[in-house]
């Protein structure tokens, strides 16, 4: 498990930009159940992480005409149990931190896994996730 004061910068990197913490498993469930689309990144220490991921993310969210109804996120090596919730709503996909998931209505619709982020731009996974904004949402 990381340390409090490695994660909490990093975390708030998307909750100051209003992405809401999702730190326990109930929390998942909870916010994967509503209506609407749900932007979920699951954070991570690593550079891709800090480097692109975060940065492609808030890029997309500030940029896009249309936009997802809730923005959530949880922290792997920190928030375990929730992550480990959310990594069930992303089968069959292996476990993969950073990643970026898109749901609609619960339903997984689009999905970015690390591999996907790693040796890419923040405007390259920008791109990426306002395309799927323009088809999933609202």
């Amino acid at each position: 498990m990381y340390p409090q004061e490695i994660v909490i910068p990093m975390r708030e990197e998307l909750t100051d930009n209003g992405f809401e913490s999702l730190s326990t498993p109930e929390a998942v469930e909870a916010s994967l159940t509503q209506q609407g689309t749900n932007l979920l990144v699951i954070n991570s220490v690593c550079g891709c992480s800090a480097g692109t991921a975060r940065p492609g993310v808030l890029m997309a969210v500030a940029n896009a005409e249309k936009k997802p109804d809730h923005l959530t996120t949880s922290f792997a090596g920190f928030d375990i149990e929730a992550v480990n919730k959310v990594r069930e709503h992303l089968l069959p996909y292996p476990p993969s931190s950073p990643s970026i998931a898109l749901f609609k209505d619960g339903e997984l619709v689009h999905f970015i896994e690390r591999h996907q982020i790693e040796g890419r731009s923040a405007e390259m996974i920008a791109q990426n996730l306002m395309a799927a904004f323009d088809e999933y949402c609202d």
